[in-house]
């Protein structure tokens, strides 16, 4: 097999071992069925005990509560930007928004398409480094909408928003969910890609609440009701079978290594043996502010622009990839995912200090 190297990509990201090797044999013969899980039909046995077997794993390790669906669909995020507000927001209602990134402005967006929105706060006056302390909310907001990690801008909430009694929070944890404990029951929905944390490309989490999937109106198109997918086990067109296969194995690994407790022990570790580094470093600086730094995504800079271009050079030389930074910030970033081993954050500060030393 080719020689892994680090990989520090915010998305399609890392992806635990274990769970590589077994979907690798899992493409050729699903268990014993002699049909590799790209061939079987969404409707047949075989892949229905994936899917019950998957959703037992997220309720179990996730700790969802049985009066939440979960769903498995396509479009990635992006497309829940539109399918929340279709479905949750009427012409005449206020949607709340915190707004933190690129990812929560183009959620605002196209909220902006089917009634009022009211940003709550925004960071955009410092480029988003840092998380707002307080909010400001609308008189009556149907929902209260939030980017839980900022992948661009390396920043996260560590503690879900207070929202006024009642008002249905929705969080797009795209980033770093199940990165450590979550109190589902504190939120409405919660959407994420399944690209960073949970698996490969293409599927889409969603976890809403059941009494909300009927209001949605019945007159939008059939795919973008909830309810279509609540009352199909999401399988109302053929679902991404690979992709849930593979969902179930990352869950099935999570659970194996401690749970999401024992993930956010280690993603905080990983984070803060890399932030020291940052911090004493007279090179290399972190652009979060302190008190908002991502667990998930490190963002650092040298200051110079032809500095942080020759340092992704010298660190792909040295089998370290996906550095280079969002053109937002620049400079480099660093994702710390649930996968990413502990030896690439030293083989990263290595990296760094020999780099310093031919730059002092």
């Amino acid at each position: 097999m080719t020689k892994r190297i680090y990989n520090f990509s915010s998305g399609p990201a890392v992806m635990p071992m274990a769970v590589l090797k077994e979907a690798r044999e899992a493409m050729l013969s699903l268990g014993e069925s002699g049909i590799g899980i790209l061939e079987h039909s969404h409707r047949g046995k075989a892949f229905l005990n994936v899917y019950h077997e998957t959703v037992a794993l997220f309720r179990e390790v996730g700790r969802i509560p049985d009066n939440y669906e979960i769903l498995f669909l396509q479009g990635g995020a992006s497309t829940q930007f539109f399918m929340l507000p279709m479905n949750l927001l009427a012409k005449d209602q206020t949607a709340d928004y915190l707004v933190t990134g690129s990812w929560s402005e183009k959620a605002l967006a196209e909220a902006k398409r089917y009634g009022n929105t009211h940003v709550a706060c925004t960071s955009k006056d410092r480029n988003f480094c840092y998380i707002p302390k307080t909010q400001t909310y609308s008189a009556r907001p149907a929902y209260v909408h939030f980017t839980s990690n900022n992948t661009i801008f390396g920043t996260e909430f560590f503690e879900e928003p207070k929202v006024p009694e009642g008002v249905p929070l929705i969080c797009d944890a795209s980033s770093d969910i199940f990165s450590r404990p979550l109190d589902i029951k504190r939120y409405a929905v919660i959407y994420a890609g399944a690209q960073k944390n949970l698996g490969p490309s293409g599927t889409t989490l969603v976890i809403i609440r059941k009494d909300l999937i009927e209001r949605g109106p019945k007159d939008l198109p059939t795919m973008l009701q909830y309810r279509t997918h609540a009352a199909n086990e999401s399988m109302y067109n053929t679902c991404p079978t690979f992709g849930i296969f593979v969902m179930g194995l990352v869950m099935k690994w999570i659970k194996s290594q401690g749970g999401v407790v024992a993930m956010e022990t280690r993603n905080r570790a990983k984070a803060e043996k890399l932030y020291a580094h940052l911090d004493s470093s007279d090179l290399f600086k972190g652009t979060a502010d302190d008190d908002s730094r991502s667990r998930m995504n490190v963002t650092f800079v040298t200051g110079r622009e032809d500095l942080d271009n020759e340092f992704v050079t010298f660190a792909e030389k040295h089998g370290l990839d996906g550095l280079k930074g969002h053109r937002s910030v620049g400079g480099m970033r660093a994702s710390l995912y649930n996968a990413f081993p502990t030896e690439g954050v030293d083989a990263l500060i290595d990296a760094m200090k020999r780099f310093e030393t031919q730059h002092p």
